[in-house]
């Protein structure tokens, strides 16, 4: 059966390396990245602000490339997010697993502010704009741009046989488009990182979908794992037909 990872090439190679290796021996992964992450050339003006907010790590490394003041504080979600800010030098602090976790813990610690959270061009959950309205004052910038990809040939062609395909799905935006083209015949699993990405996927003809139970890359290699589980045995009574 195919893995077929369609996030940023780096990040869907950092995702396999961590699968258990029984599980990396049982597929064959498609690498076939249906968003493009760019830095925005833009200034960002860290005047009068008081600490970073960073939802992605995309959002981190385009703030490191941008030359934003490392001195600020900043708060993050999830660990992997977290870790990339600590990597590239600000002090970052997990303030929660989700975009509504991080608002409940900010506006539960009320840090010094106005904070200013950088972000994509598509960005969901309103976090400044609900901040602001609850007292914290926080403004937002997109330094990065997520740029819509077909499938690779490789991954078409796979979509198009009778192998297992399973795809690993990591944000509502990736859910939507990846909705938009998957045009195969080879029987679909999908794993989705959270209730909102698994939304957009329900129009798809698969096998199984399965949502992790908590956004965290831990929760979607255990999601994976099943389902290459699942997976096999399904394929195995078939041949067995």
């Amino acid at each position: 059966m195919y893995l077929l990872m369609t996030r940023p090439r780096a990040a869907s190679e950092r995702f396999v390396a961590q699968l258990p290796t029984r599980v990396r021996s049982r597929v064959q992964v498609i690498y076939s990245p249906i968003l493009e992450i760019k830095p925005l050339p833009v200034h960002v003006d860290t005047i009068d602000t008081r600490g970073l907010i960073f939802t992605s790590a995309n959002a981190v490394n385009a703030a490191a490339s941008a030359g934003v003041e490392r001195s600020l504080p900043a708060f993050c979600v999830g660990p992997a997010t977290t870790g990339t800010a600590k990597g590239a030098g600000w002090d970052a602090q997990m303030m929660g697993q989700t975009a509504e976790e991080l608002i409940a813990a900010l506006l539960q610690t009320r840090p010094l502010s106005p904070l200013l959270h950088l972000r994509g061009e598509h960005s969901r959950g309103n976090i400044a704009e609900r901040l602001t309205e609850s007292g914290l004052t926080v403004r937002e910038q997109p330094v990065y741009q997520q740029n819509l990809l077909p499938l690779t040939p490789e991954a078409t062609a796979a979509a198009s046989g009778k192998s297992a395909v399973l795809v690993p799905i990591f944000s509502p935006r990736t859910a939507r488009h990846f909705a938009d083209i998957w045009r195969g015949s080879a029987p679909l699993w999908v794993a989705a990182i959270s209730q909102a990405t698994a939304e957009p996927l329900y129009s798809l003809p698969y096998a199984r979908l399965k949502v992790a139970k908590e956004p965290t890359p831990q929760k979607m290699r255990k999601a994976v794992k099943k389902l290459v589980k699942h997976a096999l045995r399904v394929e195995g009574d078939v041949a067995t037909d």
